[in-house]
């Protein structure tokens, strides 16, 4: 989602850009020619091992591509684990996820300029034919008119860019006649009454055959869009009227964008989320650079590289300067709200910001860029990929990863930048673990979970368009590039643009707004390219020094979230009162709560309510430190539900061909040996005989021994499993008998008792879906013989197969690991007249425990470990017992060990913990806790805001 680097048409029918907007427009593209810098001690990789990862990038490529070719094509998108295309309408919907799909061959299109930037020429005209002859763009299909334009439009204009390039070269594409521009402007043409509103930015959606609002078009009802949704036009709205002549795509792309810095807020220079079209009212007011705001600010600064507007420039810097002022607390970059910038909005980082560092790069701003990836890949070295969400103290919170490849992005361009080869490592270590993870026979599979190491049956056209660019692009010279890479800028979907676009067909009027809404300070825009002796001042350590500090930001510390450790310590106060430290029982906690301004009551029906009065704090920062825990305590009621349940359990095909490499998610079973406390359960598997098991076993000798199949249904849970024991199974997978259901589209499944005393159940079970299910049926029968694991989570192929014939690819070491965390940075704090006379309630409220529900809880029992894990919307975190690895903060600021403190208790409680949930009493409360409830459902929309 960033820029290759500055540079001249080449050929003298491609129009040369004036030499001044080039020097102005590349700011830190210069960096990508910086002389090249090594730590002491470390030597740069060689030419032969950086063609071997190159070559090793390519043959994955080729996995790929060539398995959604065989399997998929002309399907949008490559389904791996079942070796099929997934067609819009034929699949179990994902809800927005599926607005990508609009049967048009979607990853063969996104796929075009890949090709010719790894060197294959002959497939890329084979792949452009294909093209041509199949694709229809005249589907009676709503589709996202952001991923349509980034994808299909930005992956015809790439395509169209790479194939002149190759025509004037003259071995390839001599019969192309701007076929794909064609299709393109065709495109355009679908996509532009998305902009009938009367503010200019588009609705979110629209009919590919019927367009807006018509009763056949099914979409025209919307009233808000994602920022980035609306402002992530401009380059191939703008690139396609350069291209063919027609201006009208770029105007109303400007338009779009005109509005978007109108409606900023004027105070702060930040925009929110969500935005209602017809109004221009903020829907959701936090503002990050994360998910659905994030490729905004990339195409403001993308636009003046590629356009020469200056006003592009100077709005771009404006944003830049609010989010280092208040969204950037190094090494993390945390949401606020716009209108309370030095308010934090939530407590947790979304995957998407990985692209950050990229930008920065291009910016010229390399320190923070340094900063931000070594956190972000502290936080893979963790979990081998980056979750979809992670907390500010490093714990999962959405446990998905796609297989997304900004931080790959953002590792290319500090690489480009500062010739660390440190940065060759990082992309060493994103193949090795794609490879061993994500790697599967028909593809590769995004993870379901990074925990567990389950996979879902999803490849997106993005880790084929972006992921193999710029993996390739890392490890190669430029030699290895049959073109100048240099002459092009990335798209956010790093399809490739010629800088040459800026001298051609120059006829949108450039109206230059910026100045009409601010006064703009002409030191803060940085108008040539930045020195490179300043950014490396004589010192090959420079980038070394930077990541040093933050070598162990995610593990070996104990995790204090966000509060001023370091102004603390200072002043010699003790820090804040975390919500998941709280004790009711605790004097001391009480006394703290009373200096922060907040009231415990209790109520006569057992419950505890909690209310916050700011005006009564001792300071204003310690009624700032009252806001904050009330918000803590609030999300820990979206959480605490979650919670109860137990996390998710993995299924690994070990035997041949699988090789370990296909992970299913499970269910768990509230019976039987917990998997996270005892070995795993290894064997294979055999259907039992009746295949429902819920009489006794009429094929024993084929289940002894090995781990049986059950369908699901006609019979309790605990009755099967007790069955096919006694004919003696080792293990037992129950299989939906719901055709077509899926984790994909369903809620984790977990199988509940029978009532009775289950402790006669000695043997593992597991809960698999009817598509997963399938996949081990669909094994069977192909290869007979199928061995399986059922464990917490996947293991290591490396001992899986030790002793095997295999691929080199999938033995490869793990990188190490640690388990513990490590203190997140600041907050910034908020004037007393911010948060004078502001009140909040919140109720605590006792819930008997769902297997004693004769025993009364009290919160006054609560203890860190009942909310060890709130932070986290998952129901575990990656150490299944919180009580053999927690560590928190006690109230002097150090690391406390609470394995000795809780052992008595969880021995006593296990199981049958106190549940409490935290709910607001029904009464009008403050703007702020307002703000607080709705981000705390925000992370839920955010499918609709791009991820």
């Amino acid at each position: 989602m960033s820029e290759a680097g500055g540079g001249r048409g080449s050929g003298s029918s491609v129009p040369q850009r004036a030499p001044w907007s080039l020097v102005a427009a590349t700011a830190a593209l210069c960096l990508v020619s910086a002389t090249s810098v090594w730590p002491v001690g470390a030597a740069p990789m060689s030419r032969e091992e950086k063609q071997k990862l190159g070559n090793q990038v390519l043959e994955m490529f080729d996995h790929a591509y060539g398995n959604y070719m065989e399997h998929a094509y002309p399907a949008d998108e490559l389904m791996p684990l079942t070796c099929r295309g997934r067609v819009r309408g034929q699949e179990p919907s994902r809800g927005d996820v599926d607005d990508a799909l609009g049967k048009f061959s979607l990853t063969l299109i996104d796929s075009l300029d890949t090709l010719v930037v790894l060197n294959k020429t002959k497939e890329f005209e084979d792949a452009v034919r294909k093209v041509l002859r199949d694709v229809n763009l005249d589907n009676d299909v709503v589709v996202s008119v952001f991923e349509t334009n980034i994808r299909v439009l930005g992956g015809l204009l790439g395509g169209h860019s790479l194939a002149i390039m190759l025509k004037e070269k003259g071995e390839y594409m001599q019969w192309y006649n701007d076929e794909l521009l064609q299709m393109a402007k065709q495109l355009g043409y679908k996509l532009l009454p998305a902009f009938n509103t009367t503010s200019g930015l588009p609705y979110p959606r629209i009919n590919l055959k019927f367009g807006i609002r018509k009763p056949e078009a099914r979409t025209g009802t919307e009233t808000d869009t994602c920022t980035a949704c609306a402002g992530t036009l401009i380059l191939e709205f703008a690139a396609l009227s350069r291209f063919t002549g027609a201006t009208i795509f770029e105007e109303y792309a400007r338009k779009a964008l005109d509005f978007l810095w109108e409606k900023r807020q004027r105070s702060s220079n930040l925009v929110g989320v969500t935005i209602n079209i017809h109004t221009g009212d903020w829907v959701r007011k936090d503002s990050g650079v994360g998910a659905g705001i994030d490729s905004y600010y990339e195409y403001l600064l993308k636009a003046y590289v590629l356009l020469g507007d200056d006003s592009f420039l100077e709005r771009f810097n404006t944003h830049y300067d609010a989010i280092m002022r208040y969204i950037s607390q190094p090494p993390l970059l945390l949401d606020v709200h716009i209108h309370k910038p030095m308010l934090n909005a939530r407590t947790w980082m979304d995957a998407l910001l990985a692209f950050f560092p990229g930008l920065q790069v291009l910016k010229g701003d390399i320190r923070p860029a340094i900063e931000t990836h070594e956190m972000l890949y502290q936080v893979i070295k963790k979990h081998n990929f980056l979750p979809e969400a992670f907390t500010t103290d490093f714990r999962v919170h959405w446990a998905q990863h796609p297989l997304r490849p900004e931080f790959a992005e953002s590792t290319y361009f500090l690489y480009k930048a500062t010739g660390d080869p440190y940065y060759l490592e990082v992309g060493k270590t994103l193949i090795e673990n794609l490879n061993k993870y994500a790697r599967v026979p028909c593809g590769f599979a995004a993870m379901k979970d990074v925990r567990t190491g389950s996979h879902e049956d999803r490849m997106d056209s993005f880790f084929l368009a972006e992921m193999f660019k710029y993996l390739y692009l890392l490890f190669a010279d430029k030699e290895d590039i049959i073109f100048d890479i240099e002459d092009y800028i990335f798209t956010t979907e790093a399809h490739l643009l010629p800088l040459w676009l800026s001298t051609t067909n120059q006829r949108v009027s450039k109206k230059n707004t910026t100045s009409e809404y601010t006064e703009l300070d002409d030191s803060n825009f940085d108008w040539t390219c930045p020195n490179t002796q300043i950014l490396f001042p004589n010192d090959p350590l420079y980038a070394q020094s930077i990541r040093e500090p933050l070598k162990n930001v995610v593990d070996k510390s104990c995790p204090r979230g966000i509060i001023r450790v370091e102004e603390s310590l200072r002043s010699g106060a003790k820090p804040p009162l975390r919500a998941r430290d709280f004790m009711a029982t605790n004097p001391e906690h009480l006394e703290i709560l009373k200096k922060m301004g907040v009231s415990l009551i209790h109520l006569k029906d057992g419950r505890v309510q909690l209310v916050q009065h700011a005006i009564q704090a001792a300071s204003s920062i310690d009624a700032e430190d009252g806001l904050r825990f009330m918000q803590e305590m609030i999300e820990l009621s979206s959480q605490q539900q979650k919670e109860q349940q137990l996390p998710p359990r993995a299924v690994q095909i070990v035997s041949h061909p699988f090789f370990g490499r296909v992970v299913l998610t499970a269910g768990p079973a509230q019976f039987g040996p917990d998997l996270s406390k005892h070995k795993e359960t290894r064997g294979f598997v055999a259907s039992s005989k009746p295949y429902n098991g819920c009489s006794e076993l009429t094929n024993p000798e084929a289940v002894m021994g090995k781990i049986a199949l059950i369908q699901r249904g006609q019979c309790m849970f605990a009755e099967k499993a007790r069955n096919i024991q006694n004919a003696g199974a080792i293990g037992g997978i129950v299989i939906d008998d719901n055709e077509g259901s899926s984790s994909d589209t369903a809620p984790l499944f977990q199988m509940a008792g029978d009532g009775k005393d289950t402790d006669d159940i000695k043997i593992p079970m597991l809960f698999l879906f009817s598509k997963e299910g399938s996949i081990i049926l669909d094994a069977i029968r192909e290869y007979e013989e199928v061995e399986v694991l059922l464990s917490d989570k996947a293991k290591d192929r490396a001992a899986i197969l030790k002793g095997k014939m295999i691929p080199s690819y999938i033995i490869n070491s793990n990188p190490e690991m640690e388990n513990e965390e490590q203190p997140s940075s600041e907050n910034d704090s908020q004037s007393a007249e911010q948060i004078a006379s502001r009140s909040q309630e919140i109720d605590l409220v006792d819930q008997e425990s769902p297997e004693e529900s004769s025993v009364n809880s009290h919160p006054e029992s609560l203890s860190p470990v009942d909310t060890d894990s709130a932070a986290s919307v998952s129901s575990s975190e990656q150490d299944s017992n919180p009580v053999e690895n927690l560590e928190t903060t006690s109230l002097d600021g150090e690391c406390t060990d609470l394995d000795n403190q809780l052992q008595e208790q969880s021995e006593t409680e296990e199981d049958s913990n106190p549940n409490v949930s935290w709910g607001q009493k029904a009464q009008p409360i403050d703007s702020i806790l307002a703000d607080w409830n709705e981000d705390i459902e925000a992370f839920e929309m955010m499918d609709k805001d791009e991820l």
